[in-house]
């Protein structure tokens, strides 16, 4: 008999938990069966597999190929590899595939796509019905495992189509994650010299947690800016499918004043395209589109739904405030933030000041995203209260696609409950400090009226 599921690990986006507490072998076992079964009603032959550097991730992934296998379905077997080097592998032979989630290292988990479509929403709750007491069909021929490594294929495709117009010398920081086993080549490849910061996969993340969304993740990478003749600094997450960019002078630029580079770029090729990007980013973005003659999309935050969208509209460019980037023109439509950070040296590499030309992009004054901690379960029904009873007096427009957003003349404010954690995040723009400010009380006032005495983050 099967043992029961933790049911907290079934996400929107994917599947994550503890290890060995709620993720572990046995589990990962039931989740290959359960892809297996899908993968046969929908036609999929085969599977790409991949994971992460963390210690647990070897194990979970040779126990979901085994679960694969006792359900018929064939792997591709690509061993240690980036999460966007597993999309390749699914995109090139229209396959399944499934690769490990990034989080700290007692943690581990499994992004999947299931014939060119990333599996969220009610597909994970599918996945966790299906795994309720399966079994291993009786009548279906095991399936066969090919081992390959598309590393170099993958690196060739980018540095054929990739071209910069001069040779630049960057700094690049893994932060010991599995992008370490490909960034410094690919980089290489494009005629970097390239400094590499933490490029040898550890999954005990001895220097810092590969999260290049925390600034503290960056400090490293700014002090050795500081100390050298780079032009530019690269951060990727722990499966590299997130970027994080420096400038020499230690300027962070966050993913939604990349993707105003990047939208400039495509709008010139692609004129009248749509640019999607999610609740958290900037208004400076929706203006830039809209100036350089794109028609910008806003939508709901999470890689899947980003995704999904992508798909559905044939914009050529997506994007959200976490870092995942998602190009159509040109490649495939994933998340890479390999791939992203080719395309912005692509870009830069026409000026002699890198720097500079990142950091005389748009830009408020905004907050990084903050965090209001609830009880499991508190968070949605909190936000649906907020969207009707909320008073936000001055603002111009209320969005709710996701949580609220209240667009003000000089700002915005947004209130949204995360998929992923019970905590409520909140993030703030303003053209002036008084406008930040003065978009922050409104709504503190509004979520003190439903919650009176609870602290705030901001």
């Amino acid at each position: 008999m099967n043992a029961p599921l933790p049911s907290a690990v079934f996400k929107a986006y994917d599947i994550r938990g503890t290890v060995p507490g709620q993720i572990n072998e046995p589990f990962a076992h039931r989740l290959g069966l359960a892809l297996a079964a899908q993968a046969r009603r929908e036609g999929v032959r085969s599977m790409a597999i991949g994971y992460d550097g963390r210690l647990s991730s070897r194990g979970l992934a040779h126990a979901v190929k085994t679960g694969l296998h006792a359900g018929g379905i064939n792997t591709v077997d690509l061993g240690l590899a980036h999460t966007p080097l597993v999309y390749y592998a699914a995109h090139r032979d229209g396959s399944g595939s499934i690769t490990g989630s990034h989080n700290p290292p007692d943690y581990n988990g499994f992004k999947m796509m299931m014939a060119g479509r990333t599996l969220h929403g009610d597909d994970i709750q599918a996945l966790r019905q299906a795994m309720d007491g399966i079994q291993p069909p009786l009548d279906t021929t095991p399936g066969i495992s090919v081992v390959t490594d598309l590393t170099d294929t993958y690196i060739r495709e980018i540095a054929d189509h990739v071209r910069l117009a001069r040779p630049m010398r960057i700094a690049i920081d893994c932060g010991n994650g599995v992008g370490g086993v490909a960034a410094a080549r690919l980089f290489r490849a494009l005629g970097c010299t390239v400094d590499e910061l933490y490029c040898e996969v550890d999954g005990q993340f001895p220097n810092h947690h590969p999260d290049p969304a925390d600034p503290a993740n960056l400090r490293d990478l700014t002090a050795h800016l500081r100390d050298t003749d780079c032009e530019l600094g690269l951060a990727f997450d722990g499966d590299a499918d997130r970027l994080g960019v420096v400038t020499r002078s230690g300027q962070i630029i966050w993913p939604d004043r990349q993707m105003i580079l990047f939208a400039r770029d495509i709008l010139q090729r692609q004129p009248g395209a749509s640019i999607i990007f999610d609740v958290k980013c900037s208004r400076h973005l929706g203006r830039a589109v809209l100036e350089a003659g794109g028609t910008p999309l806003m939508s709901q935050t999470g890689h899947s739904l980003i995704k999904a969208r992508l798909a559905e509209t044939g914009a050529p460019l997506a994007g959200e405030m976490s870092g995942h980037i998602f190009f159509k023109e040109r490649w495939y439509g994933f998340d890479d933030g390999l791939y992203a950070g080719a395309r912005l040296l692509e870009i830069l590499s026409r000026s002699d000041d890198p720097s500079g030309v990142l950091e005389a992009l748009p830009q408020g004054i905004s907050t990084p995203e903050l965090k209001l901690p609830m009880a499991e379960g508190e968070p949605h029904p909190f936000i649906r209260r907020l969207q009707s009873e909320g008073h936000f007096p001055g603002a111009t427009d209320r969005i709710t696609i996701d949580g609220i957003r209240a667009e003000y003349p000089d700002g915005f404010g947004l209130a949204r409950a995360s998929n992923t954690t019970p905590v409520v995040v909140l993030r703030f723009e303003g053209d002036t400090p008084e406008a930040l400010e003065r978009i922050q009380g409104e709504f503190r006032a509004a979520i003190a009226q439903l919650l009176p005495g609870r602290e705030l983050p901001f």
